[in-house]
Protein backbone atom coordinates (compact mmCIF):
# COMPACT_ATOMS: atom_id res chain seq x y z
CA UNK A 1 0.00 0.00 0.00
CA UNK A 2 1.62 3.27 -1.11
CA UNK A 3 0.44 6.83 -0.90
CA UNK A 4 0.31 9.15 -3.89
CA UNK A 5 2.93 11.50 -2.53
CA UNK A 6 5.79 9.01 -2.76
CA UNK A 7 8.54 8.79 -5.33
CA UNK A 8 9.94 5.51 -6.59
CA UNK A 9 13.27 4.91 -8.35
CA UNK A 10 14.69 1.55 -9.34
CA UNK A 11 17.56 -0.03 -11.17
CA UNK A 12 20.66 1.88 -12.15
CA UNK A 13 19.20 5.41 -12.06
CA UNK A 14 20.78 6.05 -15.43
CA UNK A 15 19.00 9.36 -15.82
CA UNK A 16 21.18 10.74 -13.06
CA UNK A 17 24.48 9.54 -14.44
CA UNK A 18 25.52 13.11 -15.10
CA UNK A 19 25.07 13.95 -11.44
CA UNK A 20 27.77 11.47 -10.49
CA UNK A 21 30.37 14.08 -11.32
CA UNK A 22 29.36 15.87 -8.13
CA UNK A 23 30.49 12.90 -6.09
CA UNK A 24 33.61 12.04 -8.05
CA UNK A 25 35.13 15.51 -7.38
CA UNK A 26 37.40 15.09 -10.36
CA UNK A 27 38.96 11.81 -9.21
CA UNK A 28 38.87 8.41 -10.86
CA UNK A 29 36.68 5.95 -8.95
CA UNK A 30 37.51 2.31 -8.53
CA UNK A 31 35.05 -0.46 -7.61
CA UNK A 32 34.63 -1.10 -3.89
CA UNK A 33 35.54 -4.48 -2.54
CA UNK A 34 34.68 -6.56 0.49
CA UNK A 35 37.18 -7.57 3.15
CA UNK A 36 37.91 -10.71 1.13
CA UNK A 37 38.78 -8.61 -1.90
CA UNK A 38 35.69 -9.47 -3.97
CA UNK A 39 33.66 -6.71 -5.60
CA UNK A 40 30.32 -5.74 -4.04
CA UNK A 41 27.28 -7.39 -5.62
CA UNK A 42 23.62 -7.83 -4.82
CA UNK A 43 20.46 -5.75 -4.44
CA UNK A 44 20.18 -2.77 -2.10
CA UNK A 45 16.84 -1.30 -1.01
CA UNK A 46 16.84 2.33 0.16
CA UNK A 47 13.92 4.16 1.79
CA UNK A 48 14.14 7.89 2.39
CA UNK A 49 12.33 11.10 3.27
CA UNK A 50 10.86 12.92 0.28
CA UNK A 51 13.45 15.67 0.65
CA UNK A 52 16.19 13.06 0.24
CA UNK A 53 14.89 12.00 -3.17
CA UNK A 54 17.28 14.08 -5.28
CA UNK A 55 20.44 13.85 -3.16
CA UNK A 56 19.98 10.13 -2.56
CA UNK A 57 19.43 9.50 -6.26
CA UNK A 58 22.83 11.12 -6.73
CA UNK A 59 24.31 9.12 -3.84
CA UNK A 60 22.99 5.93 -5.41
CA UNK A 61 24.33 6.83 -8.84
CA UNK A 62 27.77 7.57 -7.38
CA UNK A 63 27.71 4.39 -5.28
CA UNK A 64 26.85 2.37 -8.37
CA UNK A 65 29.67 4.00 -10.29
CA UNK A 66 32.03 2.40 -7.80
CA UNK A 67 29.98 -0.80 -7.54
CA UNK A 68 28.52 -1.54 -10.99
CA UNK A 69 27.39 -5.03 -10.00
CA UNK A 70 25.01 -3.65 -7.36
CA UNK A 71 21.32 -3.09 -8.17
CA UNK A 72 19.53 -0.42 -6.14
CA UNK A 73 15.81 0.07 -5.59
CA UNK A 74 14.67 3.19 -3.76
CA UNK A 75 11.47 4.70 -2.41
CA UNK A 76 10.87 8.19 -1.01
CA UNK A 77 7.99 9.78 0.88
CA UNK A 78 6.95 11.21 4.23
CA UNK A 79 9.38 10.02 6.89
CA UNK A 80 6.57 8.76 9.11
CA UNK A 81 5.17 6.70 6.26
CA UNK A 82 8.60 5.26 5.51
CA UNK A 83 8.98 3.98 9.07
CA UNK A 84 5.48 2.51 9.01
CA UNK A 85 6.24 0.70 5.74
CA UNK A 86 8.95 -1.14 7.64
CA UNK A 87 7.28 -1.62 11.03
CA UNK A 88 3.65 -2.12 10.03
CA UNK A 89 3.60 -3.21 6.39
CA UNK A 90 6.80 -5.24 6.85
CA UNK A 91 8.24 -4.03 3.56
CA UNK A 92 11.87 -5.10 3.08
CA UNK A 93 14.41 -2.29 3.41
CA UNK A 94 18.20 -2.10 3.84
CA UNK A 95 18.77 1.61 4.56
CA UNK A 96 16.35 4.18 5.97
CA UNK A 97 16.91 7.94 5.93
CA UNK A 98 14.47 10.20 7.83
CA UNK A 99 14.12 13.97 8.20
CA UNK A 100 13.79 13.77 12.00
CA UNK A 101 16.14 11.43 13.84
CA UNK A 102 13.69 10.97 16.72
CA UNK A 103 11.33 8.99 14.48
CA UNK A 104 13.77 6.07 14.55
CA UNK A 105 13.80 5.51 18.32
CA UNK A 106 10.12 6.39 18.75
CA UNK A 107 8.85 4.23 15.87
CA UNK A 108 11.48 1.48 15.53
CA UNK A 109 13.15 0.92 18.92
CA UNK A 110 10.74 -1.70 20.17
CA UNK A 111 11.42 -5.03 21.83
CA UNK A 112 11.44 -8.59 20.57
CA UNK A 113 9.67 -8.98 17.22
CA UNK A 114 8.77 -5.27 17.29
CA UNK A 115 12.41 -4.12 17.43
CA UNK A 116 13.19 -2.78 13.97
CA UNK A 117 16.30 -0.69 14.75
CA UNK A 118 18.87 -0.35 17.52
CA UNK A 119 20.85 2.73 16.42
CA UNK A 120 20.82 5.77 14.19
CA UNK A 121 23.36 8.20 12.77
CA UNK A 122 22.73 11.95 12.38
CA UNK A 123 24.41 12.99 9.13
CA UNK A 124 22.96 16.31 7.89
CA UNK A 125 21.06 19.35 9.16
CA UNK A 126 18.38 21.45 7.52
CA UNK A 127 16.16 24.42 8.35
CA UNK A 128 12.45 25.02 7.96
CA UNK A 129 11.24 27.94 5.86
CA UNK A 130 8.56 29.13 3.45
CA UNK A 131 9.41 28.92 -0.24
CA UNK A 132 7.80 31.23 -2.78
CA UNK A 133 8.12 32.63 -6.32
CA UNK A 134 8.13 36.12 -7.78
CA UNK A 135 4.44 35.59 -8.61
CA UNK A 136 3.43 34.76 -5.02
CA UNK A 137 0.93 37.17 -3.51
CA UNK A 138 2.79 39.83 -1.51
CA UNK A 139 6.23 38.65 -2.64
CA UNK A 140 7.28 42.14 -3.79
CA UNK A 141 6.72 43.52 -0.27
CA UNK A 142 8.10 40.51 1.62
CA UNK A 143 11.02 41.01 4.03
CA UNK A 144 12.62 38.95 6.80
CA UNK A 145 10.81 41.22 9.29
CA UNK A 146 7.27 41.33 7.89
CA UNK A 147 6.95 37.82 6.38
CA UNK A 148 4.36 36.62 8.90
CA UNK A 149 2.15 39.65 8.20
CA UNK A 150 2.34 39.05 4.43
CA UNK A 151 1.50 35.35 4.85
CA UNK A 152 -1.52 36.26 7.00
CA UNK A 153 -3.03 38.62 4.41
CA UNK A 154 -6.44 37.70 2.93
CA UNK A 155 -6.23 35.64 -0.23
CA UNK A 156 -2.76 34.18 0.41
CA UNK A 157 -2.61 30.41 -0.14
CA UNK A 158 -0.10 28.37 1.89
CA UNK A 159 0.82 24.74 1.34
CA UNK A 160 2.31 22.44 3.95
CA UNK A 161 2.57 18.77 4.86
CA UNK A 162 0.54 16.96 7.48
CA UNK A 163 2.12 16.77 10.95
CA UNK A 164 0.64 13.29 11.28
CA UNK A 165 3.18 11.83 8.84
CA UNK A 166 5.85 14.31 7.85
CA UNK A 167 8.44 16.04 10.05
CA UNK A 168 8.22 19.34 8.18
CA UNK A 169 4.50 19.29 8.98
CA UNK A 170 5.11 19.57 12.72
CA UNK A 171 8.37 21.51 12.42
CA UNK A 172 6.60 24.38 10.64
CA UNK A 173 4.07 24.46 13.50
CA UNK A 174 6.93 24.57 15.99
CA UNK A 175 8.52 27.42 14.05
CA UNK A 176 5.30 29.43 14.09
CA UNK A 177 4.97 28.99 17.86
CA UNK A 178 8.56 30.11 18.33
CA UNK A 179 7.84 33.08 16.06
CA UNK A 180 5.01 34.18 18.35
CA UNK A 181 7.51 34.75 21.13
CA UNK A 182 10.27 36.11 18.90
CA UNK A 183 8.02 38.74 17.29
CA UNK A 184 5.88 39.29 20.42
CA UNK A 185 2.70 38.41 18.55
CA UNK A 186 0.62 35.66 20.23
CA UNK A 187 -1.83 35.53 17.30
CA UNK A 188 0.88 34.96 14.67
CA UNK A 189 0.49 31.19 14.24
CA UNK A 190 -3.30 31.22 13.95
CA UNK A 191 -3.20 34.17 11.53
CA UNK A 192 -0.81 32.37 9.18
CA UNK A 193 -2.44 28.95 9.43
CA UNK A 194 -5.87 30.31 8.52
CA UNK A 195 -4.46 30.61 5.00
CA UNK A 196 -3.53 26.92 4.96
CA UNK A 197 -6.80 24.96 4.98
CA UNK A 198 -7.00 21.17 4.60
CA UNK A 199 -7.07 21.50 0.82
CA UNK A 200 -3.48 22.78 0.81
CA UNK A 201 -2.10 20.11 3.16
CA UNK A 202 -0.37 17.06 1.65
CA UNK A 203 1.23 13.90 3.04
CA UNK A 204 4.64 15.10 1.84
CA UNK A 205 5.57 18.73 1.22
CA UNK A 206 7.53 17.83 -1.93
CA UNK A 207 4.22 16.78 -3.50
CA UNK A 208 3.22 20.47 -3.47
CA UNK A 209 6.22 21.92 -5.33
CA UNK A 210 4.33 21.78 -8.64
CA UNK A 211 1.45 23.68 -7.05
CA UNK A 212 3.88 26.43 -6.04
CA UNK A 213 5.49 26.51 -9.47
CA UNK A 214 2.11 26.88 -11.22
CA UNK A 215 0.73 29.46 -8.79
CA UNK A 216 -1.93 27.25 -7.21
CA UNK A 217 -0.40 28.20 -3.87
CA UNK A 218 1.66 31.27 -2.97
CA UNK A 219 3.91 29.88 -0.24
CA UNK A 220 5.07 26.39 0.71
CA UNK A 221 6.32 25.34 4.14
CA UNK A 222 9.40 23.35 3.23
CA UNK A 223 13.07 22.80 3.98
CA UNK A 224 15.73 25.21 2.78
CA UNK A 225 17.41 22.38 0.82
CA UNK A 226 14.24 21.77 -1.17
CA UNK A 227 13.80 25.48 -1.89
CA UNK A 228 17.34 25.57 -3.29
CA UNK A 229 16.84 22.33 -5.20
CA UNK A 230 13.78 23.69 -7.00
CA UNK A 231 15.22 27.21 -7.42
CA UNK A 232 12.54 28.85 -5.30
CA UNK A 233 12.93 32.02 -3.31
CA UNK A 234 12.70 31.40 0.43
CA UNK A 235 12.32 33.42 3.61
CA UNK A 236 15.52 33.82 5.62
CA UNK A 237 14.17 33.08 9.09
CA UNK A 238 16.22 33.83 12.23
CA UNK A 239 18.07 30.88 13.78
CA UNK A 240 16.08 31.47 16.95
CA UNK A 241 12.97 30.12 15.23
CA UNK A 242 14.02 28.07 12.16
CA UNK A 243 14.80 24.93 14.27
CA UNK A 244 18.20 24.48 12.61
CA UNK A 245 20.85 25.64 15.06
CA UNK A 246 21.97 23.44 17.99
CA UNK A 247 22.94 26.61 19.86
CA UNK A 248 19.23 27.35 20.27
CA UNK A 249 18.17 23.84 21.28
CA UNK A 250 16.89 25.04 24.66
CA UNK A 251 14.81 27.74 22.95
CA UNK A 252 13.30 25.25 20.51
CA UNK A 253 12.43 22.92 23.38
CA UNK A 254 10.06 25.55 24.84
CA UNK A 255 7.40 24.70 22.23
CA UNK A 256 5.47 21.52 21.57
CA UNK A 257 2.92 20.61 18.89
CA UNK A 258 0.98 17.51 17.90
CA UNK A 259 3.16 15.08 15.93
CA UNK A 260 2.63 11.57 14.52
CA UNK A 261 2.30 9.87 17.89
CA UNK A 262 1.57 12.71 20.30
CA UNK A 263 3.11 15.97 21.53
CA UNK A 264 6.40 16.69 19.76
CA UNK A 265 8.88 19.06 21.37
CA UNK A 266 10.93 21.41 19.21
CA UNK A 267 14.57 20.48 18.53
CA UNK A 268 17.25 21.14 15.91
CA UNK A 269 16.53 19.40 12.59
CA UNK A 270 18.88 16.45 12.13
CA UNK A 271 18.37 13.85 9.39
CA UNK A 272 19.33 10.32 10.38
CA UNK A 273 20.23 6.97 8.83
CA UNK A 274 19.75 3.46 10.14
CA UNK A 275 19.82 -0.13 8.91
CA UNK A 276 16.69 -2.01 10.00
CA UNK A 277 17.28 -5.14 12.06
CA UNK A 278 15.53 -7.22 9.39
CA UNK A 279 17.41 -5.68 6.42
CA UNK A 280 17.69 -8.24 3.57
CA UNK A 281 21.28 -7.19 2.78
CA UNK A 282 22.88 -5.59 5.86
CA UNK A 283 26.45 -5.92 4.56
CA UNK A 284 25.62 -3.96 1.41
CA UNK A 285 23.65 -1.49 3.53
CA UNK A 286 26.71 -0.84 5.69
CA UNK A 287 28.75 -0.09 2.57
CA UNK A 288 26.15 2.38 1.32
CA UNK A 289 25.87 4.16 4.68
CA UNK A 290 29.67 4.39 4.79
CA UNK A 291 29.61 5.93 1.31
CA UNK A 292 27.03 8.53 2.33
CA UNK A 293 29.21 9.45 5.32
CA UNK A 294 32.37 9.64 3.19
CA UNK A 295 33.77 12.87 1.76
CA UNK A 296 32.17 12.03 -1.60
CA UNK A 297 28.81 11.39 -0.01
CA UNK A 298 29.00 14.54 2.08
CA UNK A 299 29.87 16.58 -1.02
CA UNK A 300 26.65 15.38 -2.64
CA UNK A 301 24.56 16.34 0.38
CA UNK A 302 26.22 19.74 0.63
CA UNK A 303 25.68 20.46 -3.08
CA UNK A 304 21.97 19.81 -2.52
CA UNK A 305 21.63 22.46 0.19
CA UNK A 306 22.12 20.36 3.32
CA UNK A 307 24.52 21.21 6.13
CA UNK A 308 26.72 18.16 6.65
CA UNK A 309 27.65 16.88 10.12
CA UNK A 310 31.25 15.75 10.25
CA UNK A 311 31.96 13.48 11.95
CA UNK A 312 28.44 12.10 11.89
CA UNK A 313 26.64 11.62 15.21
CA UNK A 314 26.01 8.11 16.56
CA UNK A 315 23.11 7.50 18.94
CA UNK A 316 25.07 4.61 20.45
CA UNK A 317 28.53 3.79 19.13
CA UNK A 318 28.48 0.40 20.84
CA UNK A 319 25.32 -0.54 18.92
CA UNK A 320 26.71 0.52 15.52
CA UNK A 321 28.06 -2.04 13.07
CA UNK A 322 31.82 -2.03 13.62
CA UNK A 323 32.66 -0.71 10.10
CA UNK A 324 30.70 2.49 10.86
CA UNK A 325 32.06 3.30 14.31
CA UNK A 326 35.20 5.04 13.08
CA UNK A 327 33.05 7.36 10.92
CA UNK A 328 31.09 8.77 13.85
CA UNK A 329 31.34 10.41 17.26
CA UNK A 330 28.96 10.05 20.19
CA UNK A 331 25.83 12.18 19.95
CA UNK A 332 26.23 15.22 22.26
CA UNK A 333 23.23 16.52 24.18
CA UNK A 334 23.58 19.91 22.46
CA UNK A 335 22.98 18.35 19.04
CA UNK A 336 19.29 18.03 19.70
Amino acid sequence: MRTAGRRFVSGVVALLAGAVAVASCGSTSTPSTTASGSQLTGTLIVFGAGTLSQPFAQEIAAFKRENPKVTVHSQFGASGDMTKDITQLKEPDDVLGVADYSLIPSEMFGTGAKRFATWYIGFVRNEITFAYTSHSKGAAQLTSKNWYKILAEPGVRIGRSTPAADPSGYQILQMLKLAEGYYHDPSLSAAVLKNSPKGTVAADETALTAALQTGQIDYLAIYRSSALEDHFEYIHLPDQINVSNPAFAKTYATVSVQGPTGPTTGKPIVYALTIPTNAPNPALARSFVAFVLSSKGQAIMSSNGFVTISPALASSKSSLPSPLRSLTVAWPNSAG
